[in-house]
């Protein structure tokens, strides 16, 4: 379960530079964005629920059913 949890914050470290270098990596419809003259607000609602699903399934594939 430890080297999961690794593998995991790695692909999260991975995907955090990725997006602080500039890169729309989860631009799907029905996330919020909100744009004004010195504002602007960006909430990756489709994006999570995809998010949780996918890891859902990982979770469950490993870990312990008995």
């Amino acid at each position: 379960m430890g080297k999961l949890f690794i593998a995991v914050g790695i692909l999260f470290i991975i995907i955090g530079a990725l997006m602080v270098f500039g890169v729309k990596l989860f631009k799907l419809p029905g996330d919020i964005y909100i744009e004004k003259e010195n504002f602007s607000f960006y909430f990756p609602i489709t994006t999570s629920i995809i998010l949780s699903i996918i890891l859902s399934v990982i979770f469950y594939l490993f870990s312990n059913r008995g």
